[in-house]
């Protein structure tokens, strides 16, 4: 058992950052030792180097940039968080930037600029070839987050009448062949898409055989105008590769590739994970202390008016609380433990919202699970609560209301948590920005309101 701990510790360590590497990248940036420096950052992957400078302060950052960014490429840039992306290329010089993004396909370059001030956003375009401008200048016309700012507008295609040997030649003798592709699209004299072929068909296949004959099932044409989380739902649905994106008259003008549609469908899952914590989705490690604290104090502020809801509901039953001083230790634990419920079913629905799982058609039946869960959870813990509060207060009435009152909150809960972001949704509203406000005061004040109010009704 020790050694398959110590197996999987040494697993997990090979994808992060050995934090003794970044112990010695830091001290050879503030000695301005540059070869050390380079000898440390040289052998590590493009990511790694970006999740370093991401890790680090702002002014070791400086420090590493400062004697290391001449060497900075094109994919550590690209890899970067938004957060820094902008300080990390206002520090490159110019020419160092020129070269960094000409190594980048067209997609990357406007993932790279599109978030970016005016000025950095000139800087990188005027670093580019002409035909390369163009490309990326073109792709920033589309809506922002939609597929034709996800394309890259490098595409491999074939006219459809050709063979198998036609186009293993044509690859053979083009040079400007995308770094990554995985099929060859075939289009008809329009340039419209009418299917592809993957390389290893092609290469498995006879000369002779026509392309049209070794098409993939899995074909299908993206919109430029798709909305980018429609795009990740679809290349995790149909299990897809890549696919080819077309312009409004039906024309294939880039591809999608499934890093890219994996990338947006990790950003919509860690945006809806800060949401429902009630955080900026644009909060990151590096921020500072201010920029963290002006992010999360709007939410802060709003909570604390909701809250004031639970607080005017207990005023209601001062006299209540008065004369029986014990209620006053047992409202957090009704409170609390809906607000728990009320969480679990909250991250359940947004999630099955989000991967289109939950919708009109089984709402209902979702609802109807919901309410029978949180009444068998609200029974089980009524028996508990009620039963330690008799006891534990030598008072049959008040394990009673105990469970009552828990009864009733988790049901409350159970509901909540799926009807409130389902109603989001439907309104048109991101069912993770706002849901957990609103589920943990329903549950606070419901909590409260049956506690105190069965025991106004059965105790007094």
């Amino acid at each position: 058992m020790a050694a398959q701990a110590t197996e999987t510790e040494h697993e997990d360590e090979d994808y992060t950052l050995d934090p003794e590497l970044v112990d010695h990248v830091v001290a050879a940036a503030e000695s301005g030792d540059a070869a050390a420096l380079r000898g440390l950052l040289e052998p590590l992957h493009a990511a790694d180097i970006a999740d370093l400078l991401e890790q680090v302060g702002a002014a070791q950052r400086q420090e590493i940039l400062h004697l290391w960014g001449d060497e900075i490429d094109g994919e550590v840039l690209s890899e970067l968080d938004e957060s820094i992306r902008e300080e990390v290329i206002s520090a490159l010089p110019r020419d160092v930037l020129a070269g960094a993004v000409r190594e980048l396909d067209s997609d990357d370059v406007v993932d790279l600029i599109e978030d970016l001030e005016e000025p950095q956003q000139e800087a990188i375009l005027g670093a580019l070839d002409v035909s390369d401008r163009a490309a990326v200048e073109q792709s920033l016309t589309w809506p922002e987050y939609s597929a034709g700012r996800l394309m890259q507008r490098e595409v491999v295609t074939a006219p459809e009448h050709w063979t198998v040997g036609d186009a293993v030649d044509f690859l053979g003798r083009d040079h400007e062949l995308p770094d990554q592709f995985y099929h060859v699209i075939l289009v008809d004299a329009a340039h419209h898409p009418v299917g592809y072929v993957t390389l290893g068909k092609l290469l498995s296949s006879r000369r002779a055989t026509p392309l049209m004959q070794i098409t993939e099932d899995s074909f299908r044409t993206i919109s430029a105008r798709q909305e980018e989380g429609d795009v990740a739902y679809a290349f995790n649905q149909y299990h897809l590769i890549s696919a080819p994106v077309v312009d409004d008259s039906g024309r294939l003008v880039g591809v999608i590739t499934i890093d890219d549609a994996m990338a947006v469908l990790d950003e919509e899952h860690e945006e809806d994970m800060l949401r429902l914590a009630g955080v900026n989705d644009e909060s990151h490690v590096s921020d500072g202390p201010l920029t963290t604290a002006k992010q999360r104090l709007p939410w802060l502020v709003i909570n604390l008016c909701t809250a004031s809801l639970s607080a005017i509901v207990i005023s209601q039953f001062e006299n209540t609380i008065a004369r029986l001083v014990a209620l006053a230790s047992l409202m957090p634990i009704v409170a609390s433990t809906g607000g728990i419920a009320g969480t679990q079913s909250l991250a359940v629905a947004v999630r099955s919202l989000a991967a289109r799982d939950l919708n009109s058609s089984n709402a209902k039946r979702v609802v109807r699970r919901e309410l029978l869960a949180g009444m068998l959870n609200g029974i089980s813990l009524a028996i508990i609560l009620g039963s330690a509060g008799a006891l534990l207060f030598h008072d049959f009435r008040l394990g009673l209301v105990l469970g009552m009152a828990m009864i009733a909150n988790q049901i409350v809960a159970a509901l909540g948590g799926v009807l409130v972001p389902l109603t989001l949704d439907r309104m048109g509203l991101d069912p993770a920005l706002a849901s957990g406000t609103f589920v943990t005061t329903l549950t606070d004040v419901m909590g409260f309101f049956a506690f105190l109010g069965l025991a106004t009704v059965i105790l007094l």
